[in-house]
């Protein structure tokens, strides 16, 4: 069976949310995340990857109306939040280029830049059934959010793999110039950057 993608929504920031400062933004965009994800955000701890300290934030009793706000209807998800993985431009450019279907020109080029578009994928697996979850956020605050459901049953690091190159075919999609990945997967990470060996065939394919 085909993998089945469902776009859960796209959302332009609003003219004064644009002003927002940066945390605020991310806790917006974990904000709308949850909505349309509320049972999987009900039946699953959802980790927080972020070097801004976003907790501390939404439980300060001084936080903006705004922000008690989104922290109230978050409180009822188990969710943590701790400091995010980052994957360096050179190693991520080399990892798509490998990744390139034939005949598909590397228009994607991932250069150091002071206003990247930020991807962040989460792979899941379970018995019976296996997905992801991918947020694409532009420089501007254009958000694009997609769940993916396999019709194949995979390992958790096969589809942690799997969301990381939907996600770079949804940016070379958008004709992103420019990209920032954040993965939760330090294994998946550290095959890319080449700290770590690959020794499982199934794995070696995706390098």
């Amino acid at each position: 069976m085909e993998s089945k993608i469902h776009l859960l929504r796209q959302q332009i920031l609003q003219e004064l949310e644009t002003r927002y400062p940066k945390i605020d933004k991310i806790a917006l965009a974990l904000f709308i995340s949850a909505r349309p994800l509320r049972l999987f955000f009900q039946s699953h701890t959802i980790v927080v990857l972020t070097n801004q300290p976003l907790r501390k934030v939404l439980l300060s009793p001084k936080a903006p109306r705004r922000l008690v706000n989104w922290s109230v209807e978050l409180r009822e998800f188990d969710i943590q939040y701790k400091p995010r993985t980052v994957i360096k431009a050179q190693a991520l450019a080399d990892f798509i280029i490998e990744c390139t279907l034939p005949g598909d020109p590397p228009q994607l080029v991932i250069s150091e830049v002071p206003d990247p578009w930020n991807l962040y994928v989460d792979g899941s697996s379970a018995i019976g059934s296996s997905g992801a979850e991918i947020i694409l956020i532009s420089p501007k605050g254009f958000t694009v959010e997609y769940a993916l459901r396999y019709g194949f049953q995979a390992s958790n690091n096969e589809v942690e793999y799997e969301a990381l190159l939907a996600g770079i075919r949804l940016a070379h999609a958008l004709n992103v110039d420019s990209l920032s990945v954040h993965s939760d997967s330090l294994l998946v990470v550290n095959h890319i950057l080449g700290d770590y060996d690959v020794r499982d065939k199934r794995m070696a394919q995706y390098l």
